[in-house]
């Protein structure tokens, strides 16, 4: 039987409660021993003296007690085990949420969104049939056996040997089939992971499906993995079954054994009637834990399944060493420093292409900075690196000459207003994604932002207003009014660092410049990175960094850049072009 690594060491942390559980049980087993020995002094007195009421009156009274104290230490047993299985699920909760925050959305892109939900849910709710259950029980099994055997072999060493002989086959045949239902569990653990990644990605991609006719072909497809799932769901049962028959088989034959030597040394005499029915009454819980154990530990075994996916994605977070910030960054400071950046690299791990090669440039503060270039270029690679959601492989970005990792994270984000071109919603209120920016902005400055990014009309029209909910990501609204509600965000954070991608590629030709109005003010005094592609938007920017195959091929100001021959030089053509 292994017993898993990652789990053991949890298990270390939070040992408490289970040590409890653990004194608990044998408490309960040496009660169990009292009641076997009260019970069989009950049995003698009814079949040696009947009607000698006063003698059995007394051990009928000691055996309740016995039985309620056992039944107490039972049920604290597996409070104790419970509290510690809920400290080990929050304490995995937690780490696994900040180790996905950490690896941010580099990561959680590149991940099936289904099976990376199944993981942090349902993973973790796996383990605790592992911790309330198995764990425990795993304890009763090393200490019950050893403590009736304690009482057993002075009363009768006959039957100790049988127990001692037979006893280890229970184990031996929990580990060879233990073994087959470990591999069938993570198999099936697996296929439960990818079936929900895929079951969810067909739900999110329901509308397109049905534009292009293809929600049959892969309604199919959900009804194949299901059917996969079932199969493997059904092996791990067949040997769940097999497992519990044989185990069953064994410890009946252990049973049969002890009793029928008992029952011949009985029926000749030489041995006394109360040993014997007191040993009698205790060879089915000796054999019960051990059983118990097989089927507890089928139980438990979703459990380690899930624990190698947790487990992975908490390794990959610990593998990227990242130093935690100490530095406390003000908004004053932000707003004051040039973002420095030398020789800045970055490859996606199983690329052998680097997404940036050899970028230099500084962000000036109060300056905007567009980032322009062909698709692939590697505009998003420098987002996503100026935001810290991926480190890079080579080179620095430092604030003024001191490294942005050194300053916390949670500092870092403080001071950063971020636009995405698909930005995330909640299905929750509008008031609730808004405040999300800024939780504790007042209602004046709530309708400061929204009337800045256009949306204030259109949200007093609706007749909840605020508390209208949108839907998941943002499914009630269009993809202009989903992009205008991630731009007040911005305009209610007023953080120093704005960082924008794509911010009016939803929006109409009027509301495009309605809004590049408002982003003018809304940038004035910021340090302002911007990725465009219209020349409306980027021809006033104070430095233009044209990028191609992860490198900087062209920069400066659009007067610059229009005299050269380039990329840019060719955009500015094409925009002539089609006007």
């Amino acid at each position: 039987m292994n017993l898993d690594r990652n789990l053991i060491r949890l298990l270390k942390e939070e040992k408490q409660p289970f040590i409890l559980s653990g004194l608990f049980g044998s408490l309960g087993t040496l009660l169990l021993i009292c009641q076997a020995w009260t019970l069989g002094g009950i049995i003698e007195l009814v079949f040696k003296s009947p009607g000698n009421d006063n003698r059995i009156i007394p051990l009928a009274g000691l055996f309740a007690l016995f039985s309620i104290l056992r039944m107490l230490m039972g049920w604290s047993g597996s409070q104790a085990a419970k509290r510690g299985t809920l400290q080990i699920r929050k304490k995995l909760s937690l780490r696994l949420s900040c180790a996905v925050a950490d690896l941010g959305p580099a990561f959680t892109r590149s991940e099936q969104s289904g099976r990376l939900v199944t993981t942090m849910l349902k993973g973790v709710e796996s383990i605790d049939a592992y911790f309330s259950q198995f764990i425990p029980q795993l304890f009763l099994a090393l200490l019950t056996p050893l403590i009736i055997l304690a009482a057993v072999f002075p009363s009768d060493w006959i039957t100790g040997t049988i127990l001692v002989l037979t006893a280890p086959l229970i184990p031996f045949f929990m580990i060879v089939i233990g073994k087959s239902a470990s591999v069938a569990t993570q198999k099936q653990w697996t296929t439960m992971s990818r079936m929900s990644g895929y079951f969810l990605d067909m739900l999110e991609g329901l509308t397109t499906l049905k534009l292009f006719a293809q929600a049959k072909a892969r309604r199919d497809g959900i009804e194949e993995a299901s059917e996969t799932f079932r199969l493997s769901t059904m092996k791990v049962l067949k040997i769940a079954f097999l497992s519990s028959l044989t185990l069953e088989l064994v410890s009946t034959i252990g049973i049969a054994v002890a009793a029928v030597s008992i029952g011949m040394r009985l029926t000749s005499g030489v041995m006394p009637f109360r040993p014997a029915v007191f040993i009698l009454l205790l060879i089915p819980d000796f054999y019960l834990t051990l059983r118990q154990l097989g089927t507890k530990f089928h139980a438990g075994m979703e459990g380690g399944s899930a624990s190698k996916e947790i487990h992975e994605i908490l390794d990959k977070a610990s593998s990227l060493n990242r130093l935690p910030g100490s530095l406390e960054l003000t908004a004053e400071k932000a707003a004051e420093l040039p973002i420095v950046i030398e020789n800045l690299s970055y490859a996606f791990p199983g690329s052998s292409t680097r997404a940036l090669d050899g970028v230099s440039c500084t962000l000036r503060p109060g300056t905007v900075t567009a980032l322009t270039g062909p698709s692939g270029a590697g505009k998003s690679t420098f987002m996503n690196l100026l935001l810290r959601f991926i480190e890079p492989d080579e080179g620095s970005l430092s604030l003024n000459t001191v490294p942005v990792g050194k300053y916390e994270q949670k500092a870092w984000y403080r001071n950063i207003a971020w636009v995405p071109q698909h930005p995330f919603l909640f299905n929750a209120t509008i008031s609730e994604n808004l405040l999300m920016a800024r939780p504790g902005a007042s209602p004046e400055q709530v309708e400061t932002a929204l009337r800045q990014a256009g949306l204030l009309e259109m949200i007093q029209s609706l007749p909840d207003g605020l508390e209208t909910m949108i839907g998941e990501q943002g499914a009630r609204l269009s993809g202009g009014e989903a992009q205008r509600l991630s731009l007040a965000r911005a305009f209610l954070k007023d953080a120093p660092i704005l960082l924008l991608d794509e911010p009016t590629s939803h929006t109409d030709p009027l509301l495009e410049t309605r809004l590049r109005v408002s982003m003018a003010e809304l940038m004035r005094g910021r340090t302002v990175v911007m990725i465009a592609h219209r020349l409306e938007s980027i021809r006033n920017a104070d430095l233009i960094i044209v990028l191609d195959h992860g490198r900087i091929v062209q920069s400066g100001t659009h007067e610059e850049l229009s005299s050269y021959e380039g990329f840019y030089h060719r955009a500015i053509l094409s925009s002539m072009e089609a006007a």
